[in-house]
């Protein structure tokens, strides 16, 4: 790094990629594990010691730099789980040494200090992880744990659509569940949809008989505003959707077409006009939105169409270091890969599973406008509408 770069850092003030400290405020190994720990939990980012908190260059001796760097290498390796490497660099601004200490976002979520607490990025501070379903997205994060396979307390075999169950297990198959010999609770242990005599939620969100009673949180709110304001008060038409997955996408897309216009482009009076959005777009984003959201928030998918633009949100940004660039070119990651195994086979959902879909929902509609929103932990796809 040089002199400049640093000093533009600095200028710009601490934030959650940057944090300022004074050599002799770098002294206490459990507090730098935590420091350390909550930047590879997060995106990673630098300390910058010899900078105080107002952004002065206080700078550092020889023998400060001496004992933080083998502070630090020690802390990363004994008071970091997993251990880390951070990397040091030592800077000269204006006759004043700056330690420059970078730790990456780590590939083995996540990290902890040695007491077993795990630490993340809040701002330009930290803040100790305490809510299960945020540990339980670390571990998502580094495929330790799929909140597809995670059991369903309260559940058991009783709550499986034995109807739909059969109609897929025969289609797939060639038998009836009957023919099997097999009881029904092993049976569903046997496809990996249920746990001892829990259902996990890939059971219950594929076959359920009313998954909704279970997780109250997984429904998707659609509203067809008046306006184009996501606070406006005048709606056309709205509707809360529960079911199972096959449900939820059947009656997402009877919402969508029976909001949208159809439009003529030169046909004849007398001939139904083409939907506004090309189907084939609105299908795979219904698709993308209920195989890939993060099943480890309770929170509602929403579907908001306003006069200009349709967004489609789901729970959760992208998983691990994928961007929206990334998914533009094709790259794909299934965060749930249970649930998306089934939705292949059978007539679950119109999903091939080959990572192409949102490839061809750019291709029907090229002004598709993809958001992984950090801050609100949502992904929106948002779609202009015509005037």
């Amino acid at each position: 790094m040089e002199a400049i770069e640093l000093i533009e850092l600095i200028a710009r003030g601490e934030n959650t990629r940057i944090q300022f400290k004074k050599g002799q405020d770098v002294t206490n190994a459990k507090s730098l594990a935590g420091e350390m720990a909550a930047f590879a939990n997060s995106k990673g980012g630098r300390i910058l010691i010899g900078i105080d908190d107002e952004g002065s260059v206080v700078g550092l001796t020889h023998n400060e730099i001496r004992r933080i760097n083998q502070l630090i290498s020690n802390t990363a390796t004994d008071c970091v789980r997993p251990s880390i490497n951070p990397e040091t660099e030592n800077i000269s601004v204006g006759g004043k040494l700056v330690m420059v200490v970078t730790v990456h976002e780590g590939i083995s979520k996540p990290y902890a200090d040695n007491e077993g607490v795990f630490w993340v990025k809040s701002g330009a501070d930290k803040r100790r992880v305490t809510s299960r379903e945020e540990v339980q997205r670390m571990f998502q994060s580094a495929n330790l744990v799929h909140a597809d396979e995670v059991p369903v307390d309260g559940t058991t075999s009783g709550d499986i659509d034995l109807e739909h169950f059969g109609t897929f297990f025969k289609n797939l198959y060639g038998k009836s569940v009957g023919e099997t010999g097999i009881p029904l609770g092993q049976l569903l242990n046997n496809l990996g949809l249920a746990r001892d005599i829990q259902l996990n939620l890939a059971g219950l969100l594929l076959f359920g008989r009313n998954p909704q009673r279970h997780r109250p949180a997984f429904v998707i709110k659609a509203v067809s505003f008046v306006g184009n304001d996501p606070a406006g008060d005048k709606y056309r038409d709205s509707q809360d959707i529960g079911g199972c997955l096959s449900e939820l996408y059947k009656e997402t897309i009877s919402f969508l077409t029976r909001n949208l216009r159809r439009l003529q482009d030169g046909k004849g009076f007398n001939t139904e006009g083409d939907l506004e959005v090309p189907p084939a777009a609105l299908e795979e984003l219904v698709v993308n939105m209920l195989l890939h959201r993060d099943y480890f928030i309770s929170a509602p998918w929403r579907i908001m169409l306003f006069d200009n633009r349709i967004e489609l949100i789901s729970p959760g940004t992208l998983p691990n270091n994928i961007t929206v660039e990334n998914i533009r070119n094709g790259v794909s990651v299934i965060r749930n890969p249970l649930i998306a195994s089934f939705a292949t086979k059978g007539n679950e959902l119109p999903y091939r599973g080959i990572g192409t879909g949102i490839l061809r929902a750019l291709a029907a509609v090229p002004a598709l406008e993809l958001e992984s929103d950090h801050e609100r932990n949502l992904f929106i796809a948002r779609i202009p509408r015509r005037e």
